[in-house]
């Protein structure tokens, strides 16, 4: 018999530009969850990192990793359900490991970063489901255009597919320890397609009763 539990935690999963956050906010007001967004307007590293990705990589991951590690803090703290855009696994399972492959962070800095999310991961919990949202270059580059963010509009379309791919690698081993859902964002508009927006909680409510 399942036990039924308060502090449900949902992530959000996905590349850049692919609509977390949108999800995130829309579906915490429709659950009264607690939303947790990622450190994107207000991170120190972000538009030097896209200028020269080789001197900050490590810089912008350590930061995001403890921007993300307080937020999982407080999600164990105040013991409520809580949405989160992006988890805490993407930035070393996609982001840490897809830089250092490409040359942009060095094998120290690599090691101490994965040595670091090891010691860190003891204290976190798992969430109860993985929300994965997938689509291609095309959508992704449509998408990150129309926000508009500065910084974001020199990002190479090399290593958007080259995340794309990482993705696709990590979501083979994310099923063996997760509960993930995979929604096809080239083909559902959760803004303007309603009833998918509402199928979608219904669902959440049946992983997270």
């Amino acid at each position: 018999m399942r036990v039924q539990k308060k502090n449900y935690l949902v992530g959000i999963a996905g590349n850049i530009g692919v609509g977390k956050t949108t999800l995130t906010r829309n579906l915490a007001e429709r659950l009264g969850w607690q939303p947790y967004f990622e450190s994107v307007i207000d991170n120190p590293y972000l538009n030097d990192f896209y200028r020269d990705m080789r001197r900050w990589s490590f810089n912008l991951q350590i930061y995001f990793l403890a921007h993300r590690f307080r937020s999982q803090k407080e999600i164990i703290d105040l013991g409520l359900p809580a949405i989160q855009d992006r988890t805490i696994y993407e930035d070393v399972e996609i982001f840490a490991k897809s830089l250092y492959e490409q040359g942009y962070m060095n094998d120290r800095d690599y090691t101490t970063y994965r040595e670091l999310f090891k010691d860190m991961s003891f204290f976190l919990p798992k969430p109860d489901l993985i929300i994965y949202l997938k689509a291609s270059l095309k959508t992704l580059l449509l998408r990150i255009k129309s926000r508009g963010r500065d910084f974001e509009q020199s990002i190479s379309p090399d290593y958007l597919e080259y995340l794309n791919l990482a993705y696709d690698r990590w979501m083979k081993e994310a099923r063996e320890k997760f509960t993930v859902l995979t929604i096809d964002a080239d083909k559902v508009d959760f803004l303007r397609e309603n009833d998918k927006f509402e199928q979608l909680v219904k669902t959440i409510r049946e992983y997270c009763p």
